[in-house]
């Protein structure tokens, strides 16, 4: 096995620890709670907004307003 030079095997291993180091924020802040949250919240708007859902969901709005006011109504 051939000697290497202790600054080779310095600058090696700063370049390692900066790596890992790089990959562990990136990892902390993929598995960051709020983001998690924040990410779902912007995807359930954007597919809340697309026009069929919001209208299928305007109509099962619909569908419960009537079922409770029958069920009010019959008392």
């Amino acid at each position: 096995m051939a000697e290497r030079d202790p600054d080779t095997i310095k600058q090696e291993i700063d370049q390692a620890r900066d790596q890992l180091a790089s990959t562990v924020d990136s990892l902390a802040e993929r598995a960051n709670p709020r983001r998690i949250a924040e990410d779902l919240r912007v995807r359930v708007i954007t597919f809340v907004k697309k026009p069929v859902v919001a209208i299928s969901l305007a109509g099962l709005g619909a569908v419960v307003v009537v079922v409770a006011v029958r069920r009010i109504r019959n008392r």
